[in-house]
């Protein structure tokens, strides 16, 4: 039996997230719970440097770490220093505790490499001693797909002994004074009104989450037919940038396009900004959520139940294909989704009227 957690008596914890975007965003409720429970102890948070927008800002934060993956890039020797800095920064704050929340390995050694009292992490058949020897406690990694990848995270929590209410497990994403002032000056070059807009973000990192860009075309056209005011949004990405010319080239509905031009923290500012977000399960969905805004998603391949909206009015569109969610990127891995292509624009119109 691991020895309970003395959580009034602890002083720092840290929290390591080495993921994607919207796997950090849903971690932002272990942060809220730890705090709410301990309220004098520190916590802090180890991510990468690319998704540092995510927790920037979190109420509960009181510093943030980072790793950034263009260290690979400085050599060998750069990279080592650059890891060094880090280690000499997270062992400076002395942790009492260590909740590492993925399966990647770094967590094993850096845990042994701070020495904190306590430790948790995933319980991972097949990882061996060293794995297990570096955490004094251990959760189980629920794989299912039929929870909420936020309850995946607070399970960390769970079995150290925080059950947290409803009303801790809110994503917390804060964009901040900058990112709000540019938004409100972009809305005001524009014409746009607070809540008086839809969103559409059609794009991901992911081509085999996307939809067609004939029906998000045709979808545009609807909406403006029904006098919506529509912006457009992307990351500035190539394949994101090709989705987009070829909707351009679809549709004959106006709209502002903010593709490429928008950080992770002003996209945030210009959701929290929009009366609907519409777009795929990606980071930006997850964003919507945290801001508030009534989304509407469509699923192919991934797991609506594990990756849905969180806490906010949605509705998620997809079809009734027995294969799905499949976790494959498209059918027989050739990055196209039938279960997206086949989504008919009526059904995603039909959720959108229902949230508008």
């Amino acid at each position: 039996m691991s020895d309970p957690v003395p959580f009034d008596l602890l002083r720092r914890a840290l929290v390591i997230k080495l993921r994607h975007h919207g796997d950090v965003l849903v971690t932002s409720p272990v942060l809220t719970a730890l705090k709410a429970r301990a309220p004098q102890c520190e916590v802090d948070a180890l991510v990468y440097a690319d998704t540092a927008p995510m927790l920037l800002g979190h109420p509960a934060l009181a510093q943030l770490h980072t790793i950034d993956r263009k260290w690979k890039q400085l050599g060998i020797f750069g990279q080592v220093a650059a890891e060094w800095r880090l280690l000499r920064e997270l062992r400076a704050r002395k942790y009492d505790l260590v909740i590492h929340l993925t399966e990647h390995r770094r967590g094993a050694w850096l845990t042994r490499l701070l020495r904190p009292r306590f430790s948790i992490a995933p319980e991972l058949a097949g990882r061996g001693a060293f794995w297990r020897g570096s955490f004094t406690h251990h959760y189980h990694l629920d794989k299912t797909g039929k929870r909420h990848a936020v309850e995946y995270n607070l399970d960390a929590l769970r079995a150290l002994g925080i059950d947290p209410p409803e009303a801790q497990r809110q994503l917390v994403l804060v964009p901040g004074a900058d990112a709000e002032a540019k938004i409100a000056g972009l809305m005001r070059t524009h014409g746009l009104a607070p809540k008086q807009f839809v969103q559409l973000h059609p794009g991901s990192r992911w081509v085999f989450k996307c939809w067609p860009a004939e029906k998000t075309a045709a979808l545009m056209d609807a909406l403006h037919a029904q006098g919506r005011r529509l912006v457009v949004t992307a990351a500035p990405d190539a394949k994101e940038a090709a989705l987009l010319d070829a909707i351009r080239h679809h549709t004959g509905a106006p709209f502002v396009d903010l593709s490429g031009q928008l950080t992770l923290s002003e996209l945030a500012a210009l959701t929290a900004q929009a009366q609907l977000f519409v777009g795929v399960d990606s980071a930006p969905m997850h964003i919507a959520a945290a801001m508030g805004t009534p989304t509407v998603v469509l699923f192919g391949p991934s797991g609506d139940k594990e990756w849905g909206p969180w806490q906010v009015r949605h509705r998620i569109v997809t079809t009734d294909h027995a294969c799905r969610p499949c976790g494959r990127a498209g059918c027989n891995d050739s990055k196209v989704s039938d279960c997206l292509v086949t989504l008919p624009v009526a059904s995603v119109l039909a959720a959108a009227n229902e949230l508008l």
